[in-house]
């Protein structure tokens, strides 16, 4: 059983805590909030939502059954922008989903495409790895919800953006498996993704004369920067 409860998360979510795998700090272990159950979840879902097994609450199950999926339709070409899921291990906090954990060339744990547009803008390498995500997901008819901006994390090398990988909010929510659907709609589906996420960012930016960051979604709770080689993080 791996120890996680003395452990300060380095990310939260909505409904999960990450952290830093003990044993390996090319991966992260994504756990339930302990102090959000999957029955208070269905408790603020209305009818007819509410009447789903508990299960379907769960967002590890959801992950894993989707990034299987994915693996199985996109293949290995889905990693070049996506992060890789392992399965699952016992924690002292439940359940825990393996991820890979995107760092940077010193190390440091990449940061959200949301809180780098709010430090720097929309500048043209940043325009350019977007172009290149959105590119990557016209190619491979990459299924997700909206492409949120603290689903996005940018690796980089030194002050350079070596690529946005999305880490969260993939397959779709619609009854319909998404490999179903004529070619026609779903490139239509992807190209309303794409136009979502640049939306997001133009309000992102109007937003960037505040003084506190909106919200707490995106930000790192805190970067652990073991020594790892730019060869080793990138892999």
């Amino acid at each position: 059983m791996l120890l996680l409860a003395q452990i300060a998360p380095f990310a939260q979510g909505g409904n999960r805590l990450c952290f830093v795998h003990p044993n390996d700090p090319l991966r992260c272990i994504k756990v339930r909030r302990p102090d959000f159950s999957l029955a208070d979840r269905r408790r603020k879902k209305g009818f007819p939502k509410n009447l789903r097994p508990l299960s379907s609450f769960d967002d590890n199950l959801e992950e894993l059954r989707v990034m299987a999926d994915l693996d199985s339709s996109v293949g290995e070409h889905l990693y070049q922008h996506v992060s890789h899921c392992y399965g699952f291990v016992t924690t002292d906090m439940g359940p825990g989903l393996v991820s890979e954990l995107i760092r940077n060339d010193d190390g440091s744990i990449a940061e959200t495409l949301k809180k780098y547009i709010w430090d720097h803008g929309f500048t043209e390498d940043c325009q350019l790895a977007v172009s290149s995500l959105c590119d990557h997901w016209r190619a491979q008819r990459i299924p997700s919800r909206d492409l949120l901006l603290h689903n996005i994390v940018t690796q980089m090398a030194g002050s350079s953006i070596v690529r946005l990988v999305v880490i969260d909010g993939l397959g779709s929510p619609s009854l319909v498996p998404f490999r179903w659907l004529p070619l026609a709609m779903r490139s239509k589906r992807i190209e309303r993704k794409i136009a979502n996420l640049y939306q997001r960012i133009h309000s992102l930016l109007s937003q960037r004369g505040q003084e506190k960051f909106p919200g707490y979604h995106g930000l790192l709770l805190h970067n652990d920067r073991p020594e790892i080689p730019f060869a080793e993080a990138v892999k």
